[in-house]
């Protein structure tokens, strides 16, 4: 199946706007969904809708079948030893603060480092900056190199015995730039730390095995791999996650109750207080079953070819800059063009029915490292075609243009 053919399967990408045809580059926020999710969710609230794990009648039954279902689904996804290691959160930014305020900072005191780069989202940068301050912990950063990615050098010289914590990128939502996870698992290890890792940029653009990389943690969200909004995935090594507490306290994650103390229940539940969110996880083990039908390889292979493709073009507009590697790329480009703020830049865009982003992208240490207020990210999915990329290359030299005749 080609892109083209893949389109055929996202209702949204058929809509006009502003009277164009839609042209969404604007997946590293948040993908678009096929009609296989969109279909199972219609299905589950029509015929499947009750809560889980409560209840014994027949409903309840039937969705606590899909709920966990779905989890077994996610464990296969990446490799995971046990549906145990599988924690259902909000998205990776809860999956990320989960292990920053229970593991952290039960375990940081004075003295340890946690070590990080300015290239994070702020999802797996604050966190991190606020568990330090609590804890006494030192907030370390791993130099970059002159285009923004980490090498295996700067992290063997950063990383001490004194590291307790790294938290590092898979993929860069800003730079695209893929990051060695299993060589810096090893050197963490070496040195009795663990490796935190966000995969939100990596899990719906390539294949993810969290055994072979070694990392401890491993979070992502179902939104931006074309599942449902709201649902996302802590992957945990099980010693450590058996020895976290909870950080939020009600239904569901309880054993016994008493009057003074309380239990909790087993893994991976004692971390899912309160009625979870059963139709995201539906929808994400339904985006899980279309992605490995394409074949994750598949849609790495495309969306590399396609950012080679829009890098040649964009480089040969002139006065477009452009951050990050420009080689083995992933699947996006972050850019700017000379005397044009983002945010005008995206709102020309946007008269065409091109959709990009322009703003800090989450990343404000990162804008400051590159010197730059703002920038604008075209980024790419398995639904994208290179005749995208022509309408993205078109629209920028119509936004050059007339920013060129407004300004002179």
């Amino acid at each position: 199946m080609n892109a083209k053919e893949i389109r055929e399967l996202f209702p949204i990408l058929k809509e006009q706007v502003n009277g164009h045809p839609l042209v969404y580059l604007d997946s590293a926020a948040s993908s678009q969904k096929p009609i296989q999710v969109i279909d199972v969710l219609n299905t589950y609230y029509k015929t499947q809708n009750a809560n889980v794990h409560r209840g014994v009648h027949t409903l309840g039954n039937k969705a606590t079948d899909e709920f966990e279902g779905a989890r077994e689904k996610i464990r296969a996804f990446i490799n995971a030893r046990e549906t145990a290691e599988i924690i259902y959160t909000r998205g990776t930014t809860t999956a990320l603060n989960l292990v920053a305020s229970s593991y952290a900072r039960a375990n940081l005191k004075p003295g340890d480092e946690i070590v990080t780069t300015v290239v994070e989202h702020h999802s797996n940068f604050i966190p991190w900056q606020q568990a330090a301050k609590a804890t006494g912990a030192t907030f370390k950063f791993i130099p970059l190199t002159e285009d923004g990615t980490v090498t295996i050098e700067a992290v063997k010289a950063t990383v001490t015995d004194k590291t307790k914590i790294v938290a590092i990128h898979h993929i860069s939502n800003v730079l695209g730039d893929t990051t060695p996870i299993k060589e810096i698992a090893q050197i963490v290890h070496q040195h009795g730390g663990i490796l935190v890792v966000d995969g939100a940029q990596s899990a719906p653009h390539q294949k993810v095995d969290v055994q072979d990389l070694d990392c401890d943690f491993y979070a992502f969200s179902g939104h931006k791999m074309c599942g449902p909004t709201g649902i996302g995935v802590l992957y945990g090594k099980r010693e450590l996650l058996e020895n976290m507490e909870p950080i939020e306290f009600g239904g569901e994650m309880i054993d016994f109750v008493y009057l003074e103390d309380s239990t909790w229940k087993e893994l991976p539940y004692k971390f899912e207080g309160g009625t979870p969110i059963i139709a995201g996880a539906v929808g994400l083990g339904a985006a899980i079953d279309f992605l490995e039908q394409i074949g994750l390889e598949t849609i790495e292979r495309h969306e590399k070819q396609l950012v080679k493709y829009a890098l040649e073009q964009m480089q040969a507009i002139g006065g477009v800059s452009i951050y990050g590697p420009t080689v083995d790329r992933s699947s996006l480009i972050t850019f700017n063009v000379e005397n044009v703020h983002p945010h005008d830049l995206a709102t020309v865009l946007d008269s065409y029915g091109i959709a990009v982003r322009a703003g800090h992208h989450c990343a404000q240490p990162l804008m400051r490292h590159l010197q730059v207020t703002a920038s604008a990210r075209a980024s790419f999915y398995l639904y994208n075609t290179e005749e995208d990329v022509d309408a993205l290359v078109a629209g920028l030299k119509k936004a050059k243009e007339y920013f060129s005749n407004v300004f002179s």
